[in-house]
């Protein structure tokens, strides 16, 4: 039994790039390649290449072949359209082009299907519909059975004659809310990724008749205007284009000079798009994420996910929710994995987000009135705290599956730098804020990851998480410059640690001992046990009762628990550009572990009042006139 009702008219000589009629809107457009050759083809259609030809827009297939959009950006996310808008159908259409053999017998030439899933994957028929002429098709797919979970899609088969389907678009009935958003792209010292990104969507123009007006905010000393294809960019946007500059204030700052222009007198009339400048932009999910917030019910925060640069076919980040009382980012909600290969999982079982990050996040008007702005933490954080504080003014975040963009890659960053501070003075600050802020408990989650630092002779890194949680405990006076003053102190701070240094592994090879082998890791400590491990790891290195022998340790092996058991070892930094090395100091150990002591006692006896501080700041942190003094260098 079919759930499709299924239209079909005769040749048509007009472009369906716009809407079919005007009670309906484009939501979604089905692509048969990515918006770049670094793409996987595999994401958005699944064919047999010796037998399918294809662009961005049509698919070709000879006799016989199959193609499947069962895909991360071929399907349509039903299970979130029916939760945030209610929506009782969606219609599919698509041209069709028949091109029979000498031979054939007549008949069907194309046949499409119409599949969905539910929340566990298991796959569904919604339907069979075959056509034998050229033409244009509409299918209504109901959107009735996918509250947990679930998607749907189509197939199609080649009958016995070469075929080609195009402009595949998805549409609903006009909704109540229908406005433009503005996009914000925020940038320092990366102009041609920059660039690259504006350009993306500035040349895709149905999904930028969704957007009103793109402001590039340049923090940087090399800026974005002197480079010689601004000129093609801003030709491509017009007057759409807005280019701010300012000091450097952070990711927080630039986005934030963004939504201030937006909102003169403290109210937008539009939704804003927070995008980062070094991202591989999918125009098609700017698209996804407008639509599905002016169809939403009530407003709405959308993000997109974000997929890896270095291996497109790679989720990185899915829904997530922060874990405050861990000073943790976020960790995968129910039915939300991070790391999945996309070509061979899909995102079925619906997931509720936390926040999204502002790497591809649409902020609705009614949340940036509400709200006002977010907090001046220069960068790390900001997002998430926007995002805990709309979920508890009324306005949850959706990660809107199918709608993602790719990302320069954290898990090839290491995680020993200066922005660490940022990390965790201002992951502090939000736990201050929005949580519990037990002191036993966030004493311990300090102490457990200062102290496994100290463990693994990472003792620059150590001093500058000491210095977060000393500056977060000094109160909101820490925030005054917007965070401007921070990297030239960390710079200097980390300096006096040699093993912050990345160094050339062919250099530090030609001085290692001829005798330094490999040191993998063993299995991880039961968790029960941490605390104990790493009392006595923290003993021994004191005692000098560690294995002296030369070792080197690759990337993936380089846990505390792991390094900690050698006097020293050559270790190679997650970027696999060079090598650090790290050396045991009896006296930075003893030094340190004095300190985090101390710190740790301040947390407990100190706890109810700094959070009552940093609650109590809040209204003045985040308003209009905070930032301003920041814009304007006070």
């Amino acid at each position: 039994m079919t759930t499709a009702a299924v239209h079909v008219s005769s040749p048509v000589a007009a472009s369906h790039n716009d809407a079919a009629d005007s009670h309906s809107t484009l939501v979604q457009r089905t692509f048969f390649t990515g918006p770049d050759a670094r793409v996987a083809d595999g994401l958005y259609v699944e064919v047999d290449r010796e037998r399918s030809d294809r662009t961005r827009t049509r698919l070709v297939l000879a006799p016989g072949a199959c193609a499947s959009t069962n895909t991360y950006f071929g399907r349509f996310a039903a299970s979130f359209w029916q939760r945030y808008a209610e929506l009782a159908s969606v219609r599919l259409e698509f041209d069709h082009q028949i091109s029979p053999q000498p031979d054939a017998v007549a008949g069907p030439a194309l046949r499409v299907e119409l599949w969905a899933s539910d929340p566990s994957g298991r796959q569904r028929p919604l339907g069979t519909t075959e056509f034998a002429n050229t033409g244009h098709a509409s299918l209504d797919i109901a959107i009735d059975r996918f509250v947990d979970g679930g998607a749907v899609w189509f197939d199609l088969v080649a009958l016995g004659a070469t075929v080609s389907v195009s402009d595949v678009r998805w549409s609903i009935p006009t909704p109540e809310r229908n406005r433009q958003a503005a996009v914000v792209v925020c940038t320092h010292n990366r102009p041609e990724d920059c660039i690259d990104t504006v350009t993306a969507l500035a040349s895709d123009e149905v999904a930028m008749a969704s957007i009103a007006s793109i402001h590039i905010v340049d923090q940087g000393d090399q800026r974005v205007a002197d480079r010689e294809r601004f000129a093609a960019m801003a030709d491509l946007l017009g007057d759409k284009l807005i280019y701010l500059t300012q000091p450097n204030l952070g990711g927080a700052g630039g986005f934030n000079r963004g939504i201030y222009e937006l909102s003169p007198g403290g109210t937008t009339e539009l939704d804003i798009i927070v995008m980062d400048d070094d991202i591989l932009c999918e125009p098609e999910s700017v698209l996804r994420m407008t639509s599905f917030a002016n169809a939403s019910m009530a407003p709405v925060l959308v993000g997109a996910q974000m997929l890896l640069l270095s291996e497109t076919s790679r989720l990185h980040m899915g829904a997530e929710w922060e874990v405050l009382d861990k000073i943790k980012a976020g960790e995968p909600t129910a039915y939300a994995s991070n790391g999945l290969n996309l070509l061979e999982n899909h995102l079925d079982g619906r997931s509720d987000a936390g926040w999204n990050g502002w790497w591809s996040c649409l902020l609705p008007a009614e949340a940036v009135n509400a709200m006002s702005l977010s907090l001046p933490l220069f960068f790390q954080w900001d997002d998430i705290e926007f995002g805990i504080r709309a979920r508890h003014s009324g306005f949850p975040t959706v990660t809107l599956p199918n709608a993602g963009v790719w990302h320069a890659d954290f898990h090839l960053k290491d995680y020993d730098d200066w922005s660490r501070y940022f990390s965790w003075r201002n992951g502090m600050i939000v736990s201050a804020i929005h949580g519990r802020f037990d002191g036993t408990t966030i004493a311990k989650t300090v102490a457990d990851e200062i102290g496994s630092h100290i463990a693994a002779m990472q003792y620059g890194l150590a001093q500058t998480l000491m210095l977060a949680v000393s500056d977060f405990l000094a109160g909101p006076s820490v925030l005054d410059d917007g965070g401007q003053s921070k990297l030239g102190e960390l710079k200097k701070l980390r300096a006096d640690y040699p093993e912050t240094l990345i160094r050339p592994a062919s250099e530090v090879g030609a001085q290692a001992d001829n005798n330094t082998r490999i040191a993998l890791k063993g299995p991880e400590p039961d968790e029960s046990k941490v605390r104990l491990v790493l009392a006595k790891r923290l003993a021994k290195q004191i005692a000098g009762q560690l294995n002296r022998a030369p070792v080197s340790i690759p990337a993936d092996s380089a846990q505390w628990w792991h390094v900690s058991q050698f006097d020293n070892a050559i270790v190679t930094d997650a970027s696999q550009r060079g090598v650090r090395v790290r050396r045991r100091d009896r006296d930075t150990v003893v030094r340190q572990s004095r300190e985090l002591a101390a710190l740790c006692l301040r947390i407990r006896s100190e706890a109810p009042e700094i959070q009552r501080t940093w609650r109590e700041a809040m209204p003045q942190l985040t308003s209009r006139e905070n930032w301003k003094r920041l814009f304007d260098g006070e």
